[in-house]
């Protein structure tokens, strides 16, 4: 018989391994194990390939023999086996992931890792344990701390301004509150109610048609002398014209800022809208009705005042009950300076207890005598307001808007932008006696 050459031995250990290679294949692409007939013909495929290569170490020296099985092995990508352990290996000994097994399965079950763990006396390194893997041989440290290592990889996490402006601002709940309505012309005229005198009365039945005596004016009753009459009552209203005021403000950009900086725009935007909102809250309260001021609430003829009384609670208290004897309305809100409701949470009473339990506690701010308080810097300390803030009415003319322009002064040529933020707003006080200014500096 004659002896096989090298080629036809190669030929056979690759077919061998072919045949093995696509039973396990079908496997894994069945997610299965294999069948009894599977692995007796993956044993006897795998046998043949062993005597074909234990014939080639015979026929040619190791580096060739190497060299061979590698090209082959390259040729056909799947010269794989299954050792005893379970574990895949290639024809040179390398180890092949298992696919059925999760990163940190494959890791945990690794020699390297156990033999690693083996160094801990009881599976467990102690805080000061020092280890050391079964590799050796490199010569430098890659570390990611070092800009000529792994360092020059790594780049600063640019993530912009989380917190935005709002660190700057105050909250504005006003709006909230008022009345909110809309004008299309640059005046609103309205009418205000100054007094009301109700002089209703039970009226006894004329038991004459003769007139001996006048009505003796509003609320006099004209009954003993049987003529009748009907007291009369008086209703004081006054036409009052609250022009449209604008509210605007600017700042200037450079077109780089603008195109550089993809969250400056909304930035800019936010900050501008914000402004005009607490310019508007300060007028609503504060204006003085000369040139292009509101006429604020602080400065609005009739509206009542309660002064200092025994605490800020007592006097609180009475001014709310103004607004609902004398005012006839209901209030529904309390204004007051930050420093004010400090000085209502840190009230004690004679055993130096807390009325509204301290540090711990929900504090006066929601609610003071059952109403809802907005704290606004727009009203001064040591003064509060109380009433029915639905007869406050705002205005709005033109809601905020933005506008961007380059056209101002030289921007042009200076490549700067000017971004301006304007709104046009009224505001009016239909009944200024539904509103109370509280006096609360003892």
């Amino acid at each position: 018989m004659p002896t096989a050459t090298i080629e036809d031995l190669t030929g056979q250990m690759k077919h061998a391994l072919t045949e093995a290679r696509a039973i396990a294949k079908k496997a894994e692409d069945e997610d299965r194990d294999f069948t009894p007939e599977e692995a007796g013909q993956l044993r006897e495929h795998m046998a043949k390939a062993t005597e074909a290569k234990a014939a080639i170490e015979k026929a040619k020296g190791n580096d060739e023999l190497r060299k061979t099985l590698a090209d082959l092995g390259d040729d056909i990508a799947l010269n794989a086996k299954t050792d005893d352990d379970g574990r895949r290996r290639t024809a040179s000994g390398f180890d092949l992931p298992d696919r059925r097994k999760s990163i940190g399965q494959q890791f945990t079950d690794s020699p390297e890792y156990k033999a690693l763990l083996a160094q801990a006396p009881s599976g467990q390194f102690g805080q000061k344990q020092r280890v050391q893997s079964g590799m050796a041989g490199f010569k430098s440290l890659v570390t990611g701390a070092s800009d000529t290592s792994a360092g020059a990889w790594v780049t600063n996490d640019q993530i912009g301004l989380q917190v935005g402006l709002d660190a700057f601002q105050r909250p504005l709940r006003l709006r909230d509150v008022v009345t909110s309505g809309t004008t299309t012309s640059d005046t609103v005229e309205y009418v205000r109610v100054t007094s009301v005198t109700n002089a209703a009365a039970p009226v006894a039945e004329a038991t004459t048609s003769a007139a001996p005596t006048a009505p003796g004016g509003a609320g006099a009753l004209v009954n003993a002398t049987g003529g009748g009459y009907k007291p009369e009552s008086a209703l004081a209203a006054a036409k009052v014209t609250a022009p449209v005021k604008t509210i605007a403000h600017w700042i200037p950009v450079t077109k780089r800022a603008l195109s550089d900086a993809a969250q400056i725009r909304t930035l800019i935007d936010a900050f501008l809208r914000y402004g005009l909102e607490e310019e508007l809250e300060d007028q609503m309260i504060q204006g003085d009705n000369t040139g292009e001021n509101f006429e604020g609430l602080g400065n609005i003829s009739g509206v009542q005042a309660q002064a200092w009384d025994t605490n800020a609670l007592v006097t609180l208290r009475k001014a709310k009950t103004k607004v609902r004897t004398i005012g006839r309305s209901v209030a529904n809100a309390y204004l007051l300076n930050p420093q004010d409701v400090e000085t209502i949470d840190l009230l004690t009473d004679n055993e130096n207890r807390y009325y509204f339990g301290g540090p711990s506690g929900t504090g006066s701010a929601q609610p003071l005598w059952n109403l809802p308080v907005i704290e606004t810097e727009a009203v001064p300390a040591g003064t509060g307001y109380v009433g029915d803030f639905r007869k406050a009415i705002l205005w709005d003319r033109e809601q905020a808007t933005i506008q961007m322009t380059d056209s101002h002064l030289d921007f042009f040529v200076r490549n700067l932008v000017a971004i301006l933020a304007e709104m046009r707003a009224a505001f009016g006080v239909v009944q200024p006696n539904a509103f109370v200014e509280i006096d609360l500096t003892p």
